[in-house]
C-alpha cells in the first residue's frame, strides 16, 4: 500500500498552518495548492506544466482574503477538512497504488485535486491553461509541455526560429540534453573517456564523412567488442584536444540514450515530443554531432500499435538535408536489418571496424593499462599485457579483441588488488592472466599457463605411461599427428592405426584422452 513520503507530509503540515493562521475553520483544496506552491517538487511539475507562479500566489491569497470567512477571536481555533480536500488525498492515493508506486509525491497530489472541477484552486489552475494530462504526462514520462508547446508546426523541428535564451530561463524546463544524452566532449574535457589507440584510418575516414555536405553521417559496422563506440568517444578527444580540421574544432558530440526516450512512453505522442524537444536542443548548439549506439534500435523505436512513425522516420528529413549529422554503431548481423530500410541506410556511409591483430590489440592494452594501473593500484608487466590479448584470442573463442582482452587485464588487476595478504600485491604478472584465463573460459589451469609446443613435447611420455608395450607405434603415431602448421586441413589430421583390434583401439582411445586434455580436437570413424 502506498503511503505519503517525507517531504509530502511537511507540505500537509503547511497547508494545515496555512489555514490555522488565516483563521480558516475549514482546510481547503485552496490550502493545499498554496502550500504546493511552496514546495519544491510542486513548484517543478507546475512551471513544467507552464503555469506562472507568482501570479497563481497572488489569486489564492486574493481568495483566502476575500471569500474564505476568518474565525473572530483571538483563541486557538479547530480547522477540519473538508470532503473535496479528504477526496484529493485519497485519490492521490489511488493512483499512486495503481502506478505501483511506493509513496505518493507532490505530482499525484495535483494530479488528483483536477478530480474536484468545483474548486475555486482548479479554476484558476484552468485559467493558466494547466490541464489533468499535463500533469500526468509530466510525473509519468518527464514530457515537459514548456519544451514542446512550441514546436507546434507539422514539419517539426526542421526550420524552426531560435527562442531567446531569457524564455528558456523563465520556462524552468529541464533540459532533454541533460535527461536524454551525454555530452561526449565534456566528458573527454573532464578526463573520464578512455583513449583511443590505432584505428588512425577508421577515425580519418569518420571525419572526412563528417565534413561531407550531404550524407555526412558515418555508420561504424563491426563485431562486438572491436571498438566501434571507442571510435566516437576518441574523435571527441581529438575536438577537445584541437587535433581535427576547422570543420570540427568547436563540433559536440551527444550520445543518445534511446532507452531514457522510451522509458515510461505509454501515450501516444509522449515518443514524438520527448524526441522533438531533444532534437531541438541539439540543434541550438553550433555544431552539434549525435551518436547512436546501436543504432538499429531506431527502426520501430517508439511507434505505437497499428503507427507508422518511429524515431527513423523523424530522422530521416534532417539526415536529408544535412541539418543534423549523426553517426551510429552496429553489429553485421544487425545492420542487415538496418540496411532494409534503404530511405535510412542511404543517408549513412559504412565505416568497417575490423577486429585488431595481436600485435594491435597489445598495443591497445598498452594505452589503457596505465588507468587500469591507477584504478586497482597495481602495475602490469609487459609480458602479461601480450598474454591477456593470446590466451584470449586462444581460449575465449565466442567474443572479439580487443573487448575480451581488456577484460582479462581488468578483472587479472582486480584480482591481484583483492589477493588475501599482510601486504598487498603491486605487479600482474602472467601466472595472475593464466589463473584469470583458466576460470573465464572453464578450463585447467595447466592448459591456460602452457604452449602447444610445451604439451606436444609430453604427448609421446603421457602416451607411453597409458599404453604398455607400444612405443614404437606412439612415437610414429605422435609425429603424424604433429607434423605441419596448426590450422592444417582436418584430412591431415587423420592417423591410421594398424595392428591387432583391441591395441589399435587401446592407442586411439589413450591419444583422444591426451589430446582432449591438450584442446586438440579427436573425432573418431570406423569402417
Amino acid at each position: 500500500m502506498s503511503s505519503i513520503n517525507r517531504e509530502l507530509q511537511i507540505t500537509l503540515q503547511a497547508a494545515l498552518r496555512e489555514a490555522v493562521a488565516r483563521r480558516h475553520a475549514f482546510l481547503t483544496v485552496e490550502h493545499l495548492l498554496y502550500a504546493l506552491l511552496h514546495d519544491e517538487r510542486g513548484v517543478d511539475v507546475l512551471g513544467n506544466c507552464g503555469a506562472n507562479l507568482p501570479r497563481l500566489k497572488e489569486a489564492l491569497e486574493r481568495f483566502f482574503d476575500d471569500d474564505l470567512a476568518r474565525e473572530p477571536g483571538d483563541e486557538p481555533i479547530e480547522t477540519s477538512q473538508t470532503m473535496s480536500f479528504h477526496r484529493c488525498i485519497r485519490a492521490a492515493l489511488h493512483h499512486a497504488e495503481s502506478a505501483e508506486k511506493e509513496e505518493i509525491e507532490a505530482g499525484d497530489l495535483l494530479a488528483a485535486l483536477f478530480q474536484e472541477s468545483d474548486t475555486h484552486a482548479v479554476d484558476l489552475l484552468r485559467a493558466q491553461g494547466i490541464s489533468r494530462v499535463d500533469v500526468l504526462r509530466f510525473i509519468s514520462h518527464g514530457v515537459s509541455k514548456m519544451s514542446t508547446a512550441r514546436d507546434k508546426s507539422p514539419a517539426g523541428v526542421i526550420g524552426r526560429e531560435a527562442e531567446s535564451e531569457e524564455l528558456e530561463e523563465e520556462d524552468g524546463a529541464p533540459d532533454p540534453l541533460v535527461a536524454f544524452a551525454s555530452n561526449l566532449t565534456e566528458r573527454a574535457g573532464r578526463g573520464e573517456l578512455d583513449p583511443l589507440v590505432g584505428r588512425k584510418l577508421e577515425l580519418e575516414r569518420t571525419i572526412q564523412i563528417l565534413a561531407r555536405r550531404r550524407k555526412n553521417n558515418p555508420i561504424f559496422v563491426g563485431e562486438s567488442g572491436v571498438g566501434k563506440t571507442a571510435i566516437a568517444e576518441g574523435l571527441a578527444l581529438k575536438i577537445v584536444a584541437g587535433d581535427v580540421p576547422d570543420e570540427l574544432r568547436d563540433a559536440e558530440i551527444f550520445a543518445l540514450d534511446l532507452g531514457a526516450l522510451l522509458a515510461g512512453t505509454k501515450y501516444r505522442g509522449d515518443f514524438e515530443a520527448r524526441f522533438k524537444a531533444l532534437i531541438a536542443a541539439v540543434q541550438k548548439r553550433p555544431n552539434p554531432i549525435v551518436f547512436i549506439d546501436e543504432i538499429h534500435t531506431v527502426l520501430g523505436a517508439g511507434a505505437a500499435q497499428g503507427a507508422t512513425v518511429d524515431a527513423s522516420s523523424m530522422l530521416k528529413p534532417l539526415l536529408q538535408s544535412g541539418a543534423l549529422r549523426c553517426m551510429g554503431s552496429t553489429t553485421y548481423v544487425e545492420y542487415r536489418h538496418f540496411e532494409r530500410d534503404r530511405a535510412l541506410a542511404r543517408r549513412f556511409q559504412r565505416v568497417e571496424i575490423h577486429e585488431p591483430s595481436i600485435d594491435e590489440a597489445v598495443k591497445i592494452l598498452e594505452g589503457l593499462a596505465p588507468h587500469y594501473e591507477k584504478h586497482h593500484g597495481v602495475r602490469y608487466v609487459s609480458r602479461a599485457l601480450r598474454l591477456c590479448v593470446e590466451l584470449s584470442a586462444k581460449h575465449l573463442h565466442d567474443r572479439f579483441l580487443p573487448d575480451k582482452a581488456i577484460d582479462v587485464m581488468d578483472e587479472a588487476g582486480a584480482a591481484v588488488r583483492l589477493s588475501p595478504g599482510r601486504e598487498p600485491r603491486k605487479k600482474v604478472n602472467v601466472r595472475d592472466v593464466e589463473g584469470v584465463i583458466a576460470r573465464m573460459a572453464q578450463i585447467p589451469l595447466p592448459t591456460a599457463s602452457t604452449s602447444e609446443r610445451e604439451r606436444l613435447e609430453t604427448l609421446v611420455k603421457d602416451l607411453q605411461g597409458g599404453v604398455f608395450g607400444q612405443d614404437a607405434a606412439i612415437a610414429t603415431l605422435v609425429r603424424a599427428g604433429s607434423r605441419g602448421p596448426r590450422r592444417k586441413p582436418a584430412a591431415d589430421r587423420l592417423l591410421p592405426l594398424h595392428g591387432p583390434h583391441w591395441r589399435r583401439q587401446d592407442r586411439a582411445r589413450q591419444a583422444a584422452r591426451e589430446m582432449s586434455r591438450r584442446e586438440l580436437p579427436a573425432l573418431r570413424y570406423e569402417r
